[in-house]
């Protein structure tokens, strides 16, 4: 009985291993069989690793952050189902200045959620990333200031409206706690 324990706790430990495992095996046999098509592969990866590194840490640490001092109730307030206008603004604000990919907000707007947060709210935060205030300048230069500024508020409406069909269509109820497929 103890050795059955003792296996199935060794592969508990082992089986999140078994990924990087293989790939450095498979670097290994690359290095093997075509060694300067593996370096270039090697530093590709290296490369993508450090462009994923810094969104990923800080998205962490926001949720870190965010768990330490934002309650339910306070995420309710600002983005729950009675926050109004003044969750509408939080939303868009917050998804016009995230930087990042993101793929790395979706950790954290998970938690928002379970804390309160709303799928309007959450729908309107993803929408509204693709204004970003720094291309801004780059944008005037390129097409001018009725075309950005046209282009601006048709996304900023584009993300309100495609929060309410979101909205309309999911409900924070429907989701069950474990997400698990």
């Amino acid at each position: 009985m103890s050795s059955e324990r003792d296996s199935s706790g060794f592969r508990a430990l082992a089986r999140p291993w078994l990924f990087p495992l293989g790939v450095a095996g498979m670097y290994g046999l690359g290095i093997g069989l075509a060694p300067e098509s593996t370096y270039r592969a090697l530093q590709m990866s290296g490369s993508m690793f450090w462009q994923l590194a810094l969104p990923i840490c800080l998205a962490l640490i926001m949720m870190v952050v965010l768990n330490r001092f934002l309650s339910p109730a306070v995420v309710t307030l600002f983005l729950g189902r009675n926050a109004g206008l003044k969750g509408i603004f939080l939303s868009s604000l917050a998804g016009i200045l995230s930087m990042g990919p993101v793929y790395a907000w979706y950790p954290l707007l998970k938690n928002l959620r379970d804390k309160g947060a709303t799928d309007f709210h959450l729908a309107n935060f993803i929408g509204n990333r693709s204004v970003k205030p720094v291309l801004l300048p780059v944008l005037i230069v390129y097409w001018g200031w009725y075309f950005t500024s046209l282009f601006v508020l048709v996304s900023l409406a584009g993300a309100l409206i495609a929060a309410c069909i979101v909205s309309l269509f999911c409900s924070h109820s429907q989701h069950p706690k474990n997400d698990r497929m």
